[in-house]
């Protein structure tokens, strides 16, 4: 049975099992929860939906917000769906940042959970892409500095609109944390400046990216799940490979590297790791996408 439930049907049933006990829970709950529900907390209660907006958020809230990471550690956010906990946490909080561009496949059922509060869409003010094919947009708009800094500026502008009094505080912190991003805008033109323009990346996270540096992003798969590979799809690569002399095959940290040392062996080359940033680690965004700068420069310098 579970099989045939689509994900929107699951997210509204979880809505009808957990607003109904919430409201409960005001009404007729013990008195530490009533106490909970009613506690004005002057920090902003804010969840991001996954690793890279929560670094932001952190950076531009500080100590004056108290920032959540929804999609939990170690998970993919593309498959990710939240449950029923999720769902109440969601109820609680004044703003869920998210990516947009249909990232969250969650958000447009969020509704029917009677959330109060506000969804803050990072993507707004950003140019989208189609994806490789052409069937949906791409998401991965975090993977180029220029369009994070505008994400940055989407959530201190939501923080200022839910908590005006603290404006100029939002506000300086996302100029510092863009002029952070401004130095590693700069040193990636730099650093790439005259290298090879063509590389080889396991699925078409790096588009975003590779257009504003001027290269040119060919993938093992379009699919954000990192599906099976067909046998066609690897004769593509390989032949377009050896015909662009490419030598590194670029992977990602979280998935089997069997499929990209399949074709690195074919083509006398290797396989490095371009990471997509979509799993929280112990590094932070400037440090992993500076490791996928070095990476790069490896791969076409």
């Amino acid at each position: 049975m579970n099989c045939c439930v689509n994900p929107q049907t699951k997210l509204a049933i979880i809505a009808i099992s957990i607003i109904i006990p919430l409201t409960s829970i005001v009404v007729y709950g013990t008195d530490s929860e009533q106490q909970f529900m009613m506690t004005d907390n002057p920090k902003l209660q804010v969840i991001s939906s996954f690793s890279p907006l929560y670094e932001f958020s952190k950076n531009v809230g500080q100590e004056k917000v108290d920032v959540v990471l929804l999609v939990p550690v170690g998970v993919e956010p593309h498959d990710w769906e939240p449950t029923a906990k999720d769902v109440q946490r969601m109820q609680k909080s004044d703003l869920i940042i998210i990516n947009g561009i249909g990232f969250e496949n969650w958000v447009d059922n969020l509704q029917e959970t009677n959330y109060s509060g506000k969804i803050v869409d990072t993507s707004n003010g950003i140019p989208i892409r189609n994806s490789n094919d052409q069937k949906s947009k791409d998401p991965h708009i975090w993977l180029n500095p220029v369009y994070a800094k505008i994400q940055v500026q989407n959530i201190a502008l939501a923080f200022s609109q839910s908590d005006p009094e603290n404006q100029p505080y939002y506000q300086s912190n996302a100029a510092k944390y863009i002029e952070k991003l401004d130095l590693l805008d700069s040193k990636i033109r730099d650093e790439l400046s005259g290298c090879n323009h063509d590389f080889v990346s396991f699925h078409d996270a790096f588009s975003y990216f590779a257009e504003e540096y001027d290269l040119n992003q060919y993938t093992i798969t379009s699919n954000y799940s990192h599906g099976e590979v067909t046998s066609k799809t690897l004769e593509n690569i390989i032949s377009t490979s050896r015909e662009l002399n490419i030598k590194v095959i670029f992977s990602e940290e979280t998935i089997d590297t069997r499929t990209s040392n399949i074709i690195a062996n074919e083509i006398g080359g290797r396989v490095l790791i371009l990471s997509p940033l979509e799993v929280l680690s112990d590094q932070t965004y400037i440090s992993k996408m500076t490791q996928n700068l070095e990476n790069l420069k490896d791969a076409l310098c």
